[in-house]
């Protein structure tokens, strides 16, 4: 008897002297089973607190830690100084712009850019990404902002500060931009949370879930829609930003209504920044490779706009929209307005979703690239983490952003101590510069975001590639992108995420169903359709289905395999009983039972070649009840048509599903053999000579 817990093999001389015809069998591990009891005090085990316990949690949830002590000051101090540097030189324009797409007043971006970098530097698992404001998120954000807005009673003007009725539990009456910030932040307190406890619960791996196609497809119909946006700023007009389905379509339509009120100063200024910025940052691509930093075309260009605005007083003469009074220093921390949560609640959870997916890709693709691991859950805990903390600090969401992370790459950055330089940047700007950006026009910051778009609206011209190498994906990408963009943009993401679940499914109920033949005397078996000079084994068929068998296609499993082989039971039985009915009418029942006899026989001569049908499950993952209950029906089925049924390459998986069901019952003569090879299978049904209409089906 072989001891708990160890493994024997028979060899195949033993097993062939004890029984001919049964093939090689492996002598299975008897596992160790572990009480319930056994096992919970094991979990307690590991959750008791110890000195080692409390460092090793310390560590994994604070990764600077780990690092910082063994960081090379000599080797990494330049190349993270200079990355820190260009990209918080970036970050003073992106900011300020990405606010004006997030419904707030431009010291919340600075804000929010300052606190995240810190934060994420001590929680973080990544060295190279560059947390901050993405422009989808942004977008998520402003649609709430504004709708929360308008739900208050406060105007669609951006600039005007008339207050409303909302009681603020912090203060008495705050007028719009202090109620559109408190919603800011009490949404991204929302996804904080929402972060935070997907990765208390070790759920990080959902990130699978979202395709490379369904994340760039809705962040390319996300593009469509900041683009149109900002159009109005570009044209100088004052229009409300349009909420509800739709909204795209109808922003267009306002906007040509609106042309004749089109602030000619504005868009004369709109065209000559996108001559300059969109051939610069054509430049900084081209010669990237060659630039030891890209150059900061947008901060050239936010300079010498403001002073174009300052000193020829675009404001006053011509009407201009401007950035207006930003301030220095830090506000009082606030906390989240708890009352708003149930308004924001869902829109929330779409923007932890969309934040962390982003994160955890951009983490893993430089982690990749760089020969190190991330923490998905880690990830979360620390992105949940920078949207909380920084939401008491007047913050709004944030994730990692590709264009800066990639600046920050490709400038030599080692660890995240280049993102506590950006927040130095930052924190410069905040405490002595930001005042001098109070006649920088809206639409400047308006062409910084579109400019910035580029790499999203390039996706359109990729579709035709896209199209040859994936259709399954490239339709994935439209749906998504055409709801993101025309639709609504959460919905968009809600889109993409059925439509590529039901792809998955859709792949298991168009299953290739393939009869196979071998190839010479090796131990390969392949699809006859698919290629030449293969054998079929006399009087055995052979099937493969290349799917798991579970309740959404275990029919057609059925009816693959009935076609393929050629050999249909229950059209067979149908006919017989047809055949029968039809000899009651003419014949005697002496003489109809003889006649029928032979009409059996000779039918399933007819239409059977095979007396053994061999089943590949090299392919069959997994089995539900609805999987085994097919299997059982297949073998019963033809057993009453004289065919055996043999099951070969099974996985453990599949084996332990076949007995849980019952599937092997000597009662009903289906003995637990295991095929580890086709040939092996094909040996045994040739052994039986078993034939139709007289074979036995004792296996």
């Amino acid at each position: 008897m072989p001891t708990e817990g160890s493994c024997n093999n028979l060899s195949a001389e033993e097993d062939a002297k004890r029984e001919p015809n049964l093939p090689f069998r492996l002598e299975e591990c008897v596992k160790e089973k572990v009480s319930w009891k056994e096992a919970l005090r094991k979990k307690v085990k590991k959750c008791s607190c110890s000195t080692a316990r409390v460092k090793s949690q310390i560590m994994k949830s604070f990764p600077i830690v780990k690092w910082l002590p063994r960081y090379r000051f000599k080797d990494w101090i330049i190349g993270d100084a200079m990355s820190g540097l260009i990209v918080g030189i970036l970050l003073v324009p992106q900011s300020i712009a990405y606010s004006l797409l997030a419904g707030q007043d431009p010291i919340y971006g600075l804000y929010t850019s300052f606190f995240a970098n810190i934060i994420y530097a001590l929680l973080g698992t990544s060295r190279h990404i560059s947390v901050g404001m993405f422009g989808v998120l942004c977008l998520l954000v402003g649609q709430v902002v504004d709708r929360e807005l308008t739900l208050a009673g406060y105007s669609s003007d951006i600039n005007q500060t008339t207050l409303g009725n909302v009681d603020n539990s912090t203060g008495p009456i705050c007028d719009r931009s202090c109620y559109a910030i408190m919603v800011g932040a009490t949404l991204t307190f929302t996804a904080g949370i929402y972060q935070v406890l997907m990765g208390l619960l070790q759920i990080g791996f959902v990130s699978v879930f979202l395709s490379d196609s369904l994340l760039s497809g809705f962040a390319t119909g996300a593009s469509l829609t900041i683009l149109t946006s900002q159009i109005k700023y570009f044209l100088g007009l004052h229009l409300p930003r349009v909420q509800g389905w739709g909204s795209l379509i109808k922003t267009w339509i306002s906007l040509f209504k609106n042309l004749g009120h089109t602030n000619l100063c504005d868009l004369i200024t709109s065209l000559i920044c996108l001559l300059v910025l969109v051939p610069a940052k054509e430049l900084n691509d081209r010669f990237k490779a060659k630039l030891k930093a890209p150059i900061p075309f947008e901060l050239f260009v936010v300079i010498a706009a403001t002073l174009a605005s300052h000193f020829g007083h675009f404001k006053d003469t011509y009407g201009s929209d401007v950035a207006g009074t930003i301030p220095t220093g830090f506000m009082a921390p606030q906390s989240p307005n708890l009352s708003l949560v149930p308004n924001i609640a869902i829109d929330a959870l779409s923007i932890a979703i969309v934040g962390f997916a982003i994160t955890v890709s951009l983490s893993e693709m430089f982690a990749k690239k760089h020969g190190y691991i991330v923490n998905a859950n880690q990830e979360l805990n620390a992105i949940g983490n920078c949207n909380i903390i920084s939401s008491y600090f007047h913050c709004f969401t944030v994730s990692a952003a590709l264009t800066k992370t990639l600046v920050k790459e490709s400038t030599g950055c080692h660890t995240q101590i280049s993102g506590l330089v950006t927040a130095l940047v930052l924190l410069l700007v905040m405490l002595v510069i930001a005042p001098a950006f109070y006649s920088l026009q809206k639409c400047v910051l308006a062409v910084i975001i579109v400019v910035n778009l580029r790499g999203a609206l390039r996706k359109f011209g990729d579709i035709p590639q896209m199209w040859r190498v994936n259709r399954v994906d490239t339709v994935i990408w439209l749906l998504t992108m055409a709801t993101s963009a025309l639709v609504n943009t959460e919905l968009g993401l809600l889109v993409g995420v059925v439509v590529s679940a039901f792809c998955v499914l859709g792949r298991t109920q168009f299953a290739q169903a393939l009869q196979l033949g071998q190839a010479g005397d090796r131990e390969l078996f392949e699809d006859i359709a698919s290629y030449n000079g293969l054998q079929t084994q006399p009087d055995v068929a052979v099937f493969r289905y290349e799917a798991p068998i579970y309740y959404a296609n275990q029919s057609l499993f059925k009816k693959s395999l009935y076609r393929n082989v050629g050999l249909d039971p229950l059209k067979e039985k149908a006919k017989q009983r047809k055949l029968e009915k039809q000899r009651k009418q003419k014949h005697s029942r002496e003489d109809q039972k003889q006649e029928m006899d032979a009409s059996t026989n000779v039918n399933l001569l007819q239409h059977s070649s095979f007396h053994t049908l061999v089943i590949d499950c090299s392919s069959v993952l997994f089995l539900d009840t609805a999987g085994v209950n097919a299997l059982k029906e297949v073998f019963k089925d033809y057993k009453e048509l004289g065919v055996n049924v043999l099951l070969a390459q099974c996985n453990t998986s599949v084996i332990d599903s076949l007995r849980r069901g019952d599937y092997y019952d000597p009662n009903k003569g289906t003995k637990d053999i295991q095929f580890h090879t086709i040939g092996e299978a094909i040996l045994y049904g040739q052994s039986l000579k078993s034939q139709n209409g007289n074979c036995d089906t004792s296996v």
